[in-house]
């Protein structure tokens, strides 16, 4: 195929090249409408083109080339140690920069692959996308695979999965498998997504439904946050209702809404839910605080729960030293060694060596030695040690008061 050189430092006006085109360092390229080139587009320094090219397959190498229009090329697009500048559209079948790439319109193709900076201006659409460094896209992705190693601004999302080693800001959309995040996550709008992984700060502006989710550093949602599995090592926030399957909470979490979950959840650090708490299995380690707790299961105390209304499970245990503010209704409670709590209504109760408790309601109570009550009422049995001690004495009747929740 025959090749047409454009020399040094030169301008030129071209429409068609039946074969390659070859430019050298520093030309002026300009063309009504669209330059086809049947071959190869070959550009050994910067070029300014103005108007759209269309060829075969695209090299270049240092400098920079500026398409004024639509690129369009058939197979590969290189730049080596180059910048491509496209103000139009870009489709190509594979894209390879080392250094920037800039559209302006829409970009489509199978592959991108960028060293420095990658820009566009509309959407783009591609099967993967790698960039070493910066990528910004106004309009729409639509990827399978997309990863970056430093920041990432998007607009609406259709991809499959999005891994960044530093910060990323989407508008919203749906990535369905997963986010892997080494520094700061953050959707502005609605976004759905498979699972998703941040060392640092992820935030959510509005509605967020997800799988796993677990984050290192500081969690917060502004609206709903549903997902599977909840992991918080460090500080947590959402302002509205958060609905899961379980959670796990290390650090600091705070629920302005309900907390939903539909299997256990697990705290060593402190948590707050304004409105009600719903799990199958709770152990607490540290502290928590809400208006009621509804367990399915089993209830184990380890620290401080505080409820406004009452914590209701199948089965509770404080532990050794906790704390319960607010009546506990379950058909087993027992309270081991120094735990206190306040209003105790169930089926069994039972009190260890200096537990404490307020006023006790159930059909069978024990108290062992050096326990406390000020109140016992109980329908059945009352084991009641020596050394234990009653403001009043215990008292048997037919029926119990009615239990709260």
């Amino acid at each position: 195929m025959a090749e047409m050189r454009i020399p040094r430092n030169s301008q030129t006006h071209l429409s068609k090249v039946d074969g390659d085109l070859r430019a050298e360092a520093n030309v002026r390229i300009t063309t009504d409408g669209t330059l086809i080139v049947a071959g190869v587009a070959r550009f050994d320094g910067s070029a300014d083109i103005t108007g759209s090219l269309q060829c075969a397959r695209f090299r270049s190498g240092d400098g920079t080339v500026t398409v004024s229009g639509d690129l369009t090329v058939a197979e590969d697009l290189e730049a080596h140690d180059g910048t491509i500048d496209v103000t139009g559209a870009l489709k190509a079948r594979r894209v390879d920069v080392d250094r920037r790439l800039r559209v302006g319109g829409p970009a489509e193709a199978e592959k991108f692959e960028v060293g420095g900076l990658l820009e566009g201006g509309q959407s783009m659409r591609a099967q993967s996308v790698s960039v070493g460094g910066r990528f910004h896209l106004v309009g729409k992705l639509t990827a399978s695979n997309v990863e970056a190693g430093g920041a990432v601004t998007l607009g609406e999302v259709e991809i499959d999965t999005l891994a960044v080693g530093g910060a990323v800001q989407v508008g919203g959309g749906q990535i369905r498998l997963s986010i892997e995040v080494g520094g700061r996550f953050r959707a502005e709008r609605a976004i759905q997504f498979g699972s998703l992984e941040v060392g640092g700060l992820a935030e959510f502006g509005d509605t967020a439904t997800g799988g796993d989710i677990e984050v290192g550093g500081l969690l917060s949602a502004s609206r709903d946050l549903t997902f599977h599995h909840l992991e918080i090592g460090g500080v947590g926030r959402i302002d509205g209702n958060a609905t899961g399957e379980r959670a796990e909470i290390g650090g600091k979490f705070d629920v302005r809404g309900a907390l939903a979950l539909t299997q256990e959840l697990e705290v060593g650090g402190t948590i707050s839910v304004r409105e009600s708490l719903t799990a199958e299995r709770l152990e607490l380690g540290g502290s928590l605080a809400a208006r009621r707790v509804v367990i399915a299961g089993s209830v184990e105390l380890g620290g401080l729960v505080a409820t406004q209304e009452g914590l209701k499970a199948a089965e509770v245990r404080l532990r050794r030293k906790s704390r319960a503010k607010g009546p506990i209704v379950a058909p087993k409670i027992e309270l081991e060694h120094a735990s206190r709590a306040e209003d105790l209504y169930g089926g069994e109760i039972e009190l260890d060596e200096r537990a404490e408790a307020r006023r006790i309601f159930a059909t069978r109570v024990r108290l062992r030695e050096s326990a406390a009550a000020d109140e016992v009422v109980y329908t059945d049995s009352a084991e009641i040690d020596p050394g234990a001690r009653l403001r009043s004495p215990a008292k048997k009747v037919d029926v119990l008061p009615p239990f709260p929740l």
